[in-house]
């Protein structure tokens, strides 16, 4: 019997009906795989948006877990595959356990299913009023659960998106904190849009994708422009690499964009400007993007500076504190500009990125206040307004960082 699209009987009538669903999935997933041919980015909006953790959720919240976790784990199983087709490349365990996690904890967002079923299970039941002690499948549930999480979270249906998969070495560290870092992920979640630039080409997308869960980027290859140079899995030689012009690429691409919500908001803007300030800083250029009247008043220049949470020297750190590099990369500037904008009467706010898209603390604040400014008069939300502009750089930011690393590495 099935009611509601819940099916309703043992454990064989229950299995029975997911591998049906699941035949219909697997039709869903060999068309993504299609489209993958042709754009991978629009191809990897559908498997997260429509064709994985949705199809089956009802399923999980309204069937016990001891009836249907078991055959829930086919339905991961060919989410993996499917994703796996597209990257064109294995997904180690560790990997595919990120690629679960919600966008914000640094993942793609494909939740397990089997995973999730016990959590799903309980809340579901708990809020429909029927839990209680004898009811043998909420124990089960609860069973299950508990077994999948340490002893003090027992029963906390978050714990599963609490704990962020095991990493060993400081590089992994250091690259998780900064993915899981808030609208990092801001990318993933967009909907592709070629009028609007926010659209990887299939080239650029796998490589976006491989890249963010820390698969291997580099296939043992050296660097062709620094020949010395191995280039190591994560990429980070080749996102900082100051040698071929993308440093500079990059830096002005974000600052193009900054400007252009500066101007949006009705900001009046200078690019680079500082030039002859003395003598001896007559090359300084304090304000990639001079804003007059930002805070009472006083001009603003913002500094756009893009730095690794992987760089060796601060390792140590980032891989411990989340945003470490990008904090680093603040009292650098402030060190090197605030007695130079202090001459001008400006204010100096360094705009701060990982390369992993985690921007610094300054940079969140001015994104806040443009949001507000564009905001004003109009019918968009504000909340809406700063989404797009942490869309637009960071969508930006990873498509360079793809090139950068295919310029480089053949894999």
């Amino acid at each position: 019997m099935v009611i509601l699209g819940s099916p309703l009987g043992d454990l064989i009538h229950v299995s029975k009906f997911i591998a049906e669903r699941n035949a219909h999935s697997k039709v869903l997933l060999k068309a993504v795989t299609e489209v993958a041919d042709i754009d991978l980015h629009v191809a990897f909006s559908l498997l997260r948006l429509c064709a994985s953790f949705c199809k089956h959720v009802h399923l999980s919240r309204t069937t016990p877990p001891s009836l249907c976790s078991d055959s829930l784990k086919f339905c991961d199983d060919e989410v993996r595959s499917c994703l796996s087709s597209c990257l064109a490349v294995d997904i180690p365990d560790p990997n595919w356990t990120q690629a679960q996690l919600s966008p914000s904890m640094g993942g793609f967002g494909l939740r397990s299913l089997s995973g999730h079923s016990p959590a799903a299970f309980i809340s579901s039941l708990a809020a429909s009023g029927f839990g209680n002690l004898d009811n043998v499948h909420l124990q089960q549930a609860v069973t299950r659960f508990n077994s999948q999480v340490s002893p003090q979270d027992a029963i906390t249906i978050e714990a599963i998106l609490d704990s962020p998969p095991p990493q060993s070495s400081l590089s992994k560290k250091a690259r998780l904190l900064s993915v899981s870092a808030p609208f990092a992920g801001s990318w993933i979640s967009t909907i592709p849009s070629p009028v609007l630039n926010l659209h990887l080409d299939s080239a650029e997308c796998q490589m976006a994708l491989r890249w963010w869960l820390g698969l291997n980027t580099a296939g043992g290859s050296c660097c062709p422009i620094c020949p010395d140079t191995v280039l190591d899995p994560l990429g980070h030689h080749a996102v900082s690499c100051r040698h071929g012009g993308f440093v500079v690429t990059r830096h002005n691409l974000l600052r193009d964009i900054l400007a252009g919500f500066c101007r949006r908001a009705h900001l009046l803007v200078k690019i680079e400007v500082g030039y002859g300030l003395s003598l001896e800083n007559i090359k300084s250029r304090p304000a990639d993007i001079l804003v007059q009247s930002w805070d009472r008043g006083h001009p603003a220049a913002f500094d756009v500076t893009v730095t690794s949470p992987l760089t060796p020297a601060i390792l140590n750190i980032s891989s411990i504190y989340e945003g470490a590099a990008g904090r680093v990369a603040e009292a650098r500037k402030h060190t090197t500009n605030d007695a130079k904008c202090q001459d001008l009467g400006w204010l100096c706010i360094p705009l701060a990125v990982e390369t992993y898209g985690n921007w610094g603390k300054e940079a969140h604040e001015v994104f806040n206040r443009l949001a507000s400014l564009l905001a004003f008069g109009q019918t968009s939300h504000k909340s809406d307004l700063l989404l797009e502009i942490y869309s637009h750089v960071n969508m930006s930011l990873v498509r360079l960082i793809a090139r950068a690393i295919l310029g480089r590495a053949l894999v």
